[in-house]
């Protein structure tokens, strides 16, 4: 399954979205494993697909 995600602040605001998940899953450790591993793997997946999109492009005038 695919989705798209609009954020304003563009990758600044998905880097933040993967730090909040992985604190989260941190804090989530002990009381619910399962669920902290599943934010881990949801920052694993966002960070990979950022890693996958283009380089941006730098107009040069």
């Amino acid at each position: 399954m695919a989705a798209l995600l609009k954020l304003s602040g563009g990758t600044r605001d998905a880097s933040e979205l993967i730090e909040a998940l992985l604190v989260a899953a941190g804090a989530r450790e002990k009381t619910a494993p399962e669920l902290a591993t599943r934010w881990r793997q949801l920052a694993d997946d966002i960070g990979d697909a950022l890693d996958a999109l283009p380089p941006p492009r730098q107009d040069t005038e």
